[in-house]
């Protein structure tokens, strides 16, 4: 049985590489000098390195590590107040028009993000919502809760019917059933589409960019455009961005991973 698993284990080790390789470098390029990055050989390790360029990315993208973070937590929020109540209506109640709903829902996804951002930027406009938190969780929700639903749908269809007939014997409303049965059952699957929606939310640019002019606030992913476009040679300053950006999103799905198997399989087989 152990010997039959090593073509898994091969290709685990694999994807685990090709996943950290680039990483690596951008790591060991964040901790060199500039000029070192420069020489036709780059050092594979950062021998006598320095942290000058994180000390210049906290200090310039400090603000918008923090701006990304509201962003990316407010959408979450958004998200999963709308899509979770609207997964429990289309897979446990008897809502006219469900499927058709849910078919619309599958339309959306496909529509291109600058055809949304564009639609968005002339409403957000005349709503005073540009450079405006409210205004990018809001977008950023548009392309978020679908995606919540189908995934939290998935889920709920599987879970039994005889839970919340009980709960409806005893005299629980709709809202009670929800509360009290439904979301407890649907951890997995809630975890997994909050986390799905942070990770779109932190690392979203074509909404960010459209909404946002640089004046009150901006989030990480066009700070770390602008910062490339004025410190074109300050290398390891760029690549120290980079990984600051990236921290919290491999923190996240590291702390989340049992979670997010969890939540992709449990509505995969119905019984």
């Amino acid at each position: 049985m152990k010997t039959a698993n090593w073509p898994r284990t091969v290709a685990g080790v694999l994807i685990v590489a090709v996943l950290l390789f680039p990483l690596y470098w951008m790591v060991n390029a964040s901790l060199q000098p500039s000029g070192a990055l420069l020489r036709p050989d780059p050092a594979f390790f950062p021998v006598g390195g320095t942290l000058d360029g994180y000390r210049k990315a906290v200090s310039t993208q400090g603000p918008n590590l923090l701006s990304s973070v509201v962003v990316a937590l407010g959408t979450v929020l958004v998200s999963l107040l709308v899509a979770a109540p609207a997964s429990y209506a289309l897979a446990q109640l008897k809502v006219r028009g469900g499927p058709a709903l849910v078919f619309v829902l599958l339309i959306v996804q496909m529509i291109p993000g600058i055809v949304m951002a564009n639609a968005l930027y002339t409403v957000f406009s005349n709503l005073g919502l540009i450079d405006n938190y409210l205004g990018l969780v809001l977008a950023d929700s548009t392309a978020t809760i679908p995606f919540a639903i189908l995934l939290l749908r998935a889920f709920m269809i599987s879970v039994p019917k005889e839970l919340t007939e009980a709960s409806r014997v005893d005299g629980a409303g709709y809202w009670r059933t929800f509360g009290s049965i439904i979301l407890p059952v649907s951890r997995n699957a809630l975890v997994t589409a909050g986390l799905f929606s942070f990770l779109f939310a932190w690392a979203d640019f074509l909404f960010a960019v459209t909404l946002t002019t640089g004046q009150s606030f901006e989030p990480i992913t066009v700070g770390i455009y602008r910062f490339v476009g004025n410190q074109s040679a300050d290398w390891n300053g760029i690549m120290a961005t980079a990984v600051l950006a990236a921290v919290p999103a491999a923190v996240l799905l590291v702390v989340a991973q049992r979670y997010v198997v969890a939540g992709l399989t449990s509505g995969a087989v119905k019984d």
